[in-house]
């Protein structure tokens, strides 16, 4: 009598060539990605472009900067997360900063992290200082722990539309968990005086238009692109739909800002968690 040929069984010289082969993926990408990274910092240029926004908060008027250098653009109740790092010397702030960003780095690629800074968008994350990595593990917290949406919703805003996913699916719960932690955050910036008022007339009186190294695609016209992606997703089950749609739904959509796709690397992981552990209950 004769077996047919299992496809999921390998042999034993396939697993043992296998893992030397992978670490030397991760070795080899990471490598690449360290020297490109080290390049881009010794080129030169001023790092920490966004990361000065979040330092200044605590140091004049708020929004007193309309544009370019130095200008923060979140809203008030995004202060409770950016404004701890203006308590330092700015000499100080940036490297701190930079700290939580490859926090956040590695917290997403785990032991391939050094090897993720082979996407150009990464690299060029930490050097401006910006908040994409952190709003990419945001968005995944938020799956477990929904008041990790507040984050998304009181700085960047529009991203926030990854929250459908929880409606699509009629997952209430979770939906008010973010709503409520989101309000919570907003009711607290009312303290803050004159904030919001400022605020408002810093935001309708930016200059419009993209500006060089911006994709040039509005965002009224990506947020149903966004929001149907995330439909789509949480009809099939496809986490992963919403790290892109909240991607795709960023405010400014500039090239760093690609950083939050590291954040399809732990879904990925989690889903061939889940196949290989379906197969062997198969079994």
């Amino acid at each position: 009598m004769t077996h047919g040929h299992d496809p999921r069984s390998r042999g034993p010289g396939s697993c043992t060539l296998e893992v030397p082969l992978r670490r030397l993926a991760v070795f080899g990408l990471s490598a690449v990605g360290l020297t490109g990274t080290i390049s881009i910092f010794a080129a030169g240029g001023s790092p920490g472009f966004d990361t000065y926004a979040y330092w200044l908060t605590g140091h004049g008027p708020l929004y007193a900067v309309r544009d370019g250098f130095g200008a923060f653009q979140y809203t008030p109740a995004a202060l409770f997360f950016v404004w701890p790092v203006s308590l330092l010397p700015w000499p100080f702030a940036f490297p701190v900063w930079l700290l939580i960003s490859a926090v956040a780095l590695v917290a997403l690629g785990r032991r391939w992290a050094l090897a993720l800074l082979v996407f150009l968008p990464v690299p060029m994350e930490l050097f401006e200082g910006n908040i994409d990595l952190l709003l990419a593990l945001a968005v995944l917290v938020g799956f477990r722990y929904p008041a990790a949406w507040a984050f998304v919703l009181v700085t960047k805003l529009t991203p926030g539309i990854g929250l459908l996913w929880f409606a699509f699916r009629r997952e209430w719960r979770p939906l008010a968990v973010a709503i409520a932690a989101t309000a919570l955050l907003l009711a607290a910036s009312l303290l803050i005086p004159g904030a919001w008022t400022a605020w408002w007339a810093h935001i309708t009186d930016r200059p419009v238009g993209p500006t060089p190294n911006q994709v040039n695609m509005p965002v009224w016209f990506r947020l149903p692109l966004a929001a149907a992606l995330v439909a789509w997703g949480a009809r099939t089950d496809r986490r992963w739909t919403v790290i892109v749609a909240a991607t795709l739904a960023l405010p400014a959509l500039w090239l760093y800002s690609l950083s939050m796709l590291v954040g399809l690397v732990p879904l990925r992981r989690s889903e061939v968690r889940g196949r290989r552990a379906s197969g062997r209950s198969a079994r």
